[in-house]
């Protein structure tokens, strides 16, 4: 048993899958700190100095001076300012991934669509072409 998993583990394709969450995770750190950092600054101060992570609603009526302190009193709040940064974020690795699958199959397409070269004449057919023609010569 220990033997198939070490099979299964070094195979290929698990190496291939476990480097692809390092990655992925990775660049999941990417987008957030694009969106949290570069992206929303600008889109709140073009919105009125808008800060979203401090976008709430709390749910017991009282106004809090931030999301912090109405975490802080165990006020239930709809954090609405963070959904919408996930929700940014969620589209961009979205619209990444796609634009990556949409140029793997694109590669694999034209590999797809190459045609395939005739094969060589048997022995049994080049001696028949060669019967042919010569009985065309007589």
């Amino acid at each position: 048993m220990v033997k198939e998993f070490k099979e299964f583990a070094v195979k290929g394709n698990m190496i291939d899958m476990a480097v692809g969450i390092i990655i992925g995770a990775a660049f999941g750190k990417i987008v957030s700190s694009l969106v949290n950092d570069i992206i929303m600054p600008p889109l709140g101060k073009l919105l009125g100095n808008v800060n979203f992570t401090d976008l709430y609603y709390a749910m017991d009526g009282v106004a809090y001076e931030s999301l912090a302190k109405a975490k802080e009193a165990g006020a239930p709040v709809f954090a609405y300012g963070n959904f919408i940064q996930t929700v940014i974020d969620f589209l961009i690795i979205a619209i990444t991934i796609f634009m990556i699958i949409k140029g793997i199959n694109r590669m694999k397409r034209k590999k797809e669509e190459a045609p395939a070269a005739p094969p060589a004449p048997t022995k049994e057919e080049t001696l028949l072409t060669e019967i042919r023609d010569i009985l065309k010569n007589k």
